[in-house]
């Protein structure tokens, strides 16, 4: 039994629409669910991390930003983890700057770029899966925030207020 052209046609048509429909709703649930997906890959970049480095990079961050140990003044550390070619990352060099500008006493801002290998150890401990991404630490040097993708002096400021800055 064959179909005739214009079966054909409609059938083809049917098709295309139900694959463009099943793309479509793929891309809805990739949207809803980024966050829990760069959640799972931020967790499998930091079990790639050997125990040994794990442990030199929290003692190095630990002298470095735990500020109730060192003595340094600053409150808050803002870690931000990106590239030179990201055009987020570029965006959020303006941010970090205004933070600088208007916290300098306050808040320590360390820009970490990724593409170097100098940071991938960072980058694996702090399981950076997305670039831009900020990280907050507080005054002991834990991690108080964390962010991924583009975000605001005025987003980061309200973050600062929460934690008393």
């Amino acid at each position: 039994m064959s179909l005739s052209s214009e079966s054909r046609s409609t059938l083809k048509k049917v098709l295309n629409l139900s694959l463009v429909i099943l793309g479509i709703g793929f891309l809805v649930v990739l949207f809803l669910f980024r966050g829990s997906m760069t959640n799972l890959v931020s967790k499998k970049m930091t079990e790639q991390a050997r125990a040994d480095t794990k442990k030199t990079v929290a003692q190095m961050l630990d002298s470095a930003y735990n500020y109730q140990k060192n003595g340094m003044a600053f409150r808050i550390t803002f870690l931000e983890f990106g590239a030179t070619g990201c055009i987020s990352c570029r965006k959020m060099e303006l941010v970090m700057k205004e933070v600088r500008k208007k916290y300098q006493q306050k808040v320590n801002v360390i820009f970490y770029n990724v593409l170097l290998p100098e940071n991938q150890d960072f980058m694996k401990y702090y399981g950076i899966a997305a670039i831009p991404t900020q990280v907050l630490l507080g005054p002991s040097g834990r991690e108080i925030f964390r962010h991924s993708g583009y975000y605001s002096f005025y987003e980061l400021e309200h973050e600062f207020k929460k934690s008393n800055l």
